[in-house]
């Protein structure tokens, strides 16, 4: 199944046009209504107004505007005696948690070789407000198929929490069962190949993308049947508009308009080449796994509770063993 992270050759062409100033390096992947975030309260609302500039393609989009999507995260693995290697996207639900694709993780499932970057416009470049995090701990579903591709999701969870700031927000999270519609406006962004078989850029970029119906993606000429009812399709028929190599985890966002916010309806997954007609980018429907994600930042939050009262227990029987002796 061919994802959409980056070949080892296309990292290696990337690093070797990098700013000798760089000191990072990356590797990409492939393609990477509505739940409030369960721990963030705000979320989906940029703070930067994105001008939507013309520049470099994600393949039929743009270069994005600094702060445009400031959800969209940077997740980087270890390579020894490179660096940090950038290889697949991510999104920010909340200040602890990054949703991403589990075929991101096939290369190792050490969190200790990871690590997320927040508030990037141009890779390797370090602002301001660009945040870094170690990954503490990876969950991937357990029914993930590495051939298919089926339930391909992963949330990484953050040693540290995340300081928002006007480059770095949490996006809302969609679970509406009602559909979207074509009036609804939906993008995708990431730090992809250009093209099929092209080069990476640095530059975060942008493109609107049509959600397409089930039955015409399955249909004859198109995936024949292969994609999931926990899937969806989007791009373009002709193939003009799409997600590639690099941009695997990243965000399927739509905007809505009555709530002025936008909300993640999908992740990158994988797809038929790069911007070919009739295969369009498979993106995983989040709202199809609602209750996994849901189990698994409640299983944080039991966690934390158990933590805190193992804390509290043991502190009361030092105190209550500490007094016995004084009073003896």
């Amino acid at each position: 199944m061919p994802g959409r992270s980056c070949s080892l050759l296309a990292l290696m062409t990337l690093l070797a046009e990098a700013p000798p100033a760089l000191l990072s390096t990356e590797k990409v992947g492939k393609r990477t209504l509505a739940w409030e975030n369960p721990l963030s309260g705000e979320c989906g609302r940029r703070m930067v107004e994105n001008d939507m500039a013309t520049g470099m393609r994600i393949i039929g989009g743009r270069s994005a505007q600094a702060g445009a999507w400031p959800w969209q995260v940077s997740i980087q693995i270890y390579q020894k005696g490179v660096g940090y290697l950038h290889l697949c996207g991510g999104t920010l639900i909340n200040k602890d948690y990054v949703l991403s694709a589990a075929h991101c993780t096939l290369k190792s499932l050490d969190p200790g070789k990871w690590r997320a970057v927040f508030g990037l416009h141009q890779l390797y470049m370090q602002t301001n407000y660009t945040i870094y995090r170690q990954v503490e701990f990876i969950w991937i579903h357990d029914d993930f198929n590495k051939k298919t591709y089926e339930n391909d999701i992963a949330l990484f969870k953050l040693k540290k929490s995340i300081k928002y700031n006007e480059y770095v927000q949490p996006i809302c999270l969609f679970n509406s069962s009602r559909p979207l519609t074509d009036e609804i406006p939906c993008y995708i962004s990431g730090w992809g190949l250009k093209k099929e078989n092209g080069s990476a850029s640095y530059i975060l970029r942008e493109a609107q993308v049509k959600l397409i119906p089930l039955e015409i993606c399955n249909s004859l000429g198109w995936y024949m049947g292969s994609v999931s009812k926990n899937n969806i399709c989007a791009g373009s028929e002709s193939g003009h508009v799409d997600s590639c190599q690099g941009d695997s985890g990243g965000p399927l966002m739509c905007y809505l308009k009555n709530e002025d916010k936008y909300y993640l309806i999908g992740i990158t997954s994988y797809g038929y080449g790069c911007g070919r007609p009739r295969s369009p980018g498979i993106y995983v429907n989040l709202a199809k796994y609602k209750d996994w994600l849901h189990s698994k930042l409640n299983n944080r939050t039991t966690t934390l509770c158990s933590h805190h009262m193992l804390i509290f227990f043991t502190v009361l029987w030092v105190a209550s063993h500490y007094s016995k002796i004084i009073s003896d």
